[in-house]
């Protein structure tokens, strides 16, 4: 099953792009029915598929594949995230060849972000992350635009950046452990206790993971690229492509090979403070839509790191849950932001007022996701945030839990800005004839909210069948 994961979608990518009849639609319901489908198997998966060995294809093609609890979660972000941008691009991208090709890259980054979450071996891992970051590059431009390219122009450097210092780690630790498995890695971590090679293995993959997921100070590139993106590439790359490169690695890492050390629990701790305000405070000051919710991304990417940071496994249980819901808010806040920049012709948000009025769902949506991301009950973001605060209490780190805390009534404070300005008040002048986007856009707003609802009100039951079983993985 890992290994159809990958091979699926690369096969039929070849399939649809062959010169038939309809090739171009083709290839936009093909793209559909993978995320749907990939959705659909993890929520309907026995585990035991996945946690033996049965796949008669693994015979032939062997890319050190393995999912556990912690795979599947992401995959199902993963598949649900796809689906949203999937339909937003219907909607956005009018011209067919471009939707096709559109829908390419989505077929591309879903099989790398599949091999991202399930790969067990550093190298593989270096190579889907570069599959993605590459799709991602081209996504960024796919207008060439001339903000759009600066903003892939940025990304290419610092993820350039990022490729060097993955490389020399992993040239590192091969040196020390004669292989690139995480098996192979974590036996000669614990076997070489404290050795310098591995220590500065550890520091440069961890490095070069701060830079694919957008954190301070490796933070410059992702505003520009969330910003100038065609709308359906912010809603993937936020919702779901920066936090699996980046943030879900760095779990996997830090967690399943080299383990956590005193110095590497204070970095994490750290930088995702650092993180979370830089974010939150660079979010107050924004004028455009997109930005200030790139600015966010960044603020609550840094709760996730420093929940991790705990080391403990409730903090690594809150980092998950967080990761999760904030693929789901993030990308529903894009798909919001798409809505109205198609409705209303801007992003700036000085220039809206009262678009409720107009659009009472997307304005509801919207809402729904900026309470959810402040941590307000009863919606899913309470509940990753109150563990990640619980986790950095009780690891005896108060003061970190009275800043989350006070982090998240910044992030109340620059949202409830963005609801007053867009769609609270009196009508803007000259949006007289603004409608309500069409179903297309809509679908995947409702989709998303009713999962933030859905999960934070069944926080109890999900607690005990997800939550708690995950943690056996740790």
């Amino acid at each position: 099953m890992t290994t159809l994961l990958i091979l699926v979608p690369l096969i039929g990518l070849i399939l649809v792009n062959l010169p038939f009849k309809n090739a171009r639609r083709t290839t936009f319901w093909y793209a559909v029915m993978l995320s749907l489908m990939q959705a659909y198997i993890v929520l309907t998966s026995d585990k035991i598929i996945w946690e033996g060995h049965f796949d008669p294809i693994e015979e032939y093609f062997k890319f050190n594949l393995k999912a556990d609890n912690l795979t599947l979660v992401m995959l199902l972000s993963i598949g649900i995230v796809a689906f949203c941008a999937l339909m937003v691009a219907k909607h956005m991208i009018k011209d067919e060849g471009d939707l096709a090709n559109f829908s390419n890259l989505i077929i591309i980054i879903l099989a790398g972000m599949n091999g991202v979450v399930m790969t067990t071996d550093v190298f593989t891992l270096y190579i889907f992350l570069e599959i993605t970051a590459v799709t991602s590059f081209i996504m960024i431009a796919f207008f060439r635009d001339k903000d759009a390219l600066e903003g892939s122009f940025k990304y290419i450097v610092l993820s350039a950046v990022a490729t060097v210092l993955l490389l020399a780690s992993i040239a590192l630790v091969f040196m020390v452990s004669g292989g690139t498995s995480f098996e192979a890695i974590n036996r000669a971590v614990h076997a070489n206790n404290e050795n310098l090679i591995l220590t500065a293995a550890l520091a440069l993959f961890t490095a070069g993971l701060l830079i694919k997921g957008g954190l301070v100070p490796f933070h410059g590139w992702l505003p520009d690229a969330y910003s100038s993106a065609p709308a359906p590439a912010s809603v993937i790359l936020a919702g779901i492509v920066t936090k699996t490169t980046g943030i879900y690695s760095l779990i996997r890492i830090v967690n399943n090979v080299f383990g956590f050390s005193g110095s590497i629990k204070n970095i994490l701790l750290f930088v995702g403070i650092i993180t979370i305000f830089v974010g939150a405070l660079a979010a107050l000051g924004q004028k455009d839509f997109k930005r200030m919710l790139a600015y966010s991304s960044i603020s609550q990417v840094g709760y996730i790191v420093i929940s991790l940071g705990t080391g403990t496994e409730l903090g690594l249980i809150g980092a998950m849950f967080h990761l999760f819901n904030h693929s789901i808010f993030k990308a529903q806040l894009f798909v919001n932001s798409a809505a109205v920049e198609k409705q209303a012709g801007t992003r700036d948000l000085d220039k809206m007022g009262g678009f409720s009025k107009k659009m009472p769902f997307t304005g509801l949506t919207s809402l729904i996701a900026c309470l959810s991301t402040a941590g307000i009950p009863p919606l899913a973001g309470f509940w990753s945030k109150l563990i990640i605060i619980v986790a950095l209490w009780n690891s005896g780190h108060p003061v970190f839990a009275g800043a989350a805390v006070l982090a998240s009534v910044i992030t109340l404070g620059y949202f409830l800005v963005l609801q007053r300005k867009a769609f609270f008040g009196k009508l803007a002048e000259g949006y007289e004839q603004l409608c309500e986007a069409e179903f297309g856009l809509i679908l995947p707003a409702i989709i998303l909210t009713l999962i933030t609802v859905a999960v934070g009100l069944l926080f109890p039951l999900l607690s005990n069948n997800t939550l708690i079983p995950m943690s056996h993985i740790f």
